[in-house]
């Protein structure tokens, strides 16, 4: 399977980044990705005070590549670094070796697991 890795840095962001972005995840960003052409499935992860990251797996090499070529022309004006205040610090094609659903199942959302905090 063919990957893709963003990843930005949160070492530096403001207060409050990571409740922005998993705002902006839920209002906006999960809609866009849950309808893009190619792309088998998108994970967000974060490590408070240290990263943010997308994970992508999509259905072929060509469709990876011709997402990573248009997505790097406005990495540095995404909607991700806007709300963390600087543009990733990797973006990197990969395999994705197997995926596997266990029996509990996904979530869509983590917005349940998440306490009314400031982050």
């Amino acid at each position: 399977m063919y990957g893709l890795t963003v990843r930005w840095s949160l070492a530096d962001a403001p207060k409050g980044t990571l409740k922005a972005l998993r705002a902006y995840v839920e209002d906006e960003s999960y809609a866009k990705f849950a309808g893009l052409d190619g792309l088998r499935v998108k994970t967000w992860r974060a490590r408070k005070g240290e990263w943010f990251e997308g994970s992508y797996v999509f259905v072929s090499d060509e469709t990876r590549a011709a997402f990573q070529k248009s997505f790097e022309k406005i990495a540095a004006e995404s909607a991700g670094s806007k709300l963390i205040g600087s543009a990733p610090i990797l973006i990197e094609a990969c395999e994705i070796v197997a995926v596997v659903r266990g029996p509990s199942g996904f979530r869509s959302s983590s917005h349940f697991e998440h306490e009314r905090k400031e982050d």
